[in-house]
């Protein structure tokens, strides 16, 4: 039973409502630590990027895969860890994903090779994915009050805020003192530390009644996830063609196929009935709007701070990180707000004032300073804040108890999904809006493949401008950034466009469709 000393056995429900106990809320602090690596991992090894590449001395597309393989192989992977969790507990898969974690970091760490590298952030990516739907399924069956639950949710929300925030800011800090394999490093004594403490203060639960996996269907989602997610990214990168087409394609068909087969089995990998549910499947389309509107962008401030305005990574990393600290704020307070007023009314709201904050950043052009940015950014910020958490509840309160894993997997793949289409949809319009200013502006005697590489992106004008000095180099720096700046610009609108569609959408559908 929850609460009760630990004899391996499912603990899948508790008295309805039942306060939690010392020995819950200490688990959670627990709980949290595993969140906040989760995130950091997401956005450390950028700041590592350059060391690597002069030590390792990858492609630029193995340089590509270095980055990205860890959140293909974590969104890929997620339903599959959440249901097998269900079954062999929540509590020792975690404690698996954590030992599995700190020995691929330490993989990581000591590369020799690109190839290595890419391997090891893989393998990292797998270990990963265990930890969201545990440490979630785990908070669902240790907090039955449902204002206890919707708070632990928020703080666990808060966790991955912090952990994004945090991670440009210690891997800036790492880096200026160690070499670029102290990023993986950090992640070793955190684990340990999870291992110690995660059997003396977690219970174990899962599904008593659960029978094996479907090691077919698991295959399946992890493809069909796998491959649409890279389509997207893929025309983030190098813009629409036959690869991408192919590989979104190829995971829609193996998603249907995925999906009428869990219709057939009598214990599927996932609970189809779950989407019939109205709030469940309302909550799940808010949260891709919301990382739809906001990852993309994020990606771009990052490169208008850096390239625009000339901040060094570290600089760059403290002024996003305000936005992190917001985050984590709006997460805790997400609670509050949903007792005080209806959640679909919260997250209307939210979406209005984020609105607001992404108008501000169309106004950026012949800006010389990050504030007009920041304001933008902190107001889209504290919009958006606290949705997570309140949608995050609303999953979990809909799912049954011994699907918990099941439905956290859900919840954090739909999240998976909203960055990658927010990356690929508005990567492209930047993209496209870039490219098309930039095939009127380019200075006169440039061979075609500085050419190319001006058109291609900022970041390749850069190295162009600085590669043929004097006016027509400068010019290229000036004619780029502008270019960038309007891209930007419209990228936002875009957003601000997306957050006035959602909430319209949470004031009608998820108001018809709230517990």
């Amino acid at each position: 039973m929850h609460g009760s000393e630990d004899t391996g056995q499912s603990g899948l429900t508790g008295p309805t409502g039942a306060k939690a106990t010392r020995r819950d809320w200490i688990g959670l602090a627990v709980l949290a630590l595993p969140c906040i690596l989760y995130s950091m991992d997401l956005t450390v090894l950028h700041l590592a990027v350059p060391q690597i590449a002069a030590a390792l001395k990858p492609s630029s597309s193995a340089l590509l895969w270095i980055v990205d393989i860890y959140g293909f192989m974590v969104a890929g992977a997620l339903i599959t860890m959440g249901t097998l969790g269900d079954r062999i507990g929540r509590r020792r898969l975690l404690l698996i994903g954590a030992a599995a974690f700190g020995l691929t970091s330490l993989l990581a760490a000591f590369s020799t090779s690109a190839e290595m590298l890419i391997v090891a952030r893989a393998l990292q990516g797998l270990a990963a994915a265990t930890l969201a739907p545990s440490t979630l399924s785990l908070i669902r069956n240790m907090f039955h009050d449902p204002a206890e639950r919707a708070f632990a949710i928020g703080v666990w929300v808060a966790c991955f805020s912090a952990g994004a925030a945090a991670g440009p800011l210690v891997g800036g800090a790492i880096l200026a003192h160690y070499w670029w394999g102290a990023v993986f490093i950090i992640n070793v004594p955190i684990m340990l530390l999870l291992l110690a403490v995660g059997p003396l203060l977690l219970s174990e639960f899962r599904d008593p009644n659960a029978a094996r996996m479907d090691l077919p269907s698991a295959a399946q989602s992890l493809v069909a996830v796998l491959a649409v997610i890279f389509g997207m990214k893929w025309t983030a990168e190098v813009g629409w063609g036959v690869v991408p087409a192919a590989a979104i394609g190829i995971g829609l068909a193996i998603g249907v196929l995925f999906f009428r087969r869990q219709a057939r089995l009598a214990d599927p990998l996932i609970d189809v009935r779950l989407f019939k549910v109205r709030g469940f499947k309302a909550a799940l389309l808010t949260n891709i709007v919301s990382l739809f509107v906001i990852f993309g962008t994020f990606l771009f401030i990052a490169q208008y701070l850096q390239l625009v305005l000339g901040m060094g990574p570290l600089e760059a990393g403290i002024w996003t990180a305000p936005s992190g600290v917001v985050f984590a704020v709006g997460s805790m307070a997400a609670p509050v707000l949903a007792q005080r007023f209806p959640p679909h009314r919260v997250i209307a709201s939210g979406f209005l004032i984020s609105a607001v904050g992404f108008l501000l950043i169309t106004q950026l052009d012949g800006v010389t300073n990050a504030w007009p940015m920041f304001v933008g950014m902190m107001i889209f910020c504290l919009g958006l804040s606290p949705i997570g958490a309140i949608t995050t509840d609303i999953v979990m309160a809909e799912a049954p108890p011994e699907r918990a894993g099941e439905a956290s997997a859900i919840s954090e793949t739909s999240f998976e999904f909203g960055g990658a289409l927010g990356i690929a949809v508005l990567g492209s319009v930047v993209t496209a809006v870039y490219r098309s200013i930039m095939a009127d502006g380019m200075p006169a005697g440039l061979s075609p493949e500085a050419i190319d590489a001006a058109q291609d992106t900022l970041g390749g004008a850069m190295q162009v401008a600085a590669q043929i000095g004097g006016e027509a180099g400068a010019r290229l720096i000036e004619t780029s950034r502008e270019a960038f700046v309007t891209a930007f610009e419209i990228a936002a609108g875009v957003s601000a466009a997306g957050a006035l569609c959602a909430a319209f959408f949470a004031a009608t559908i998820l108001k018809s469709g709230k517990r």
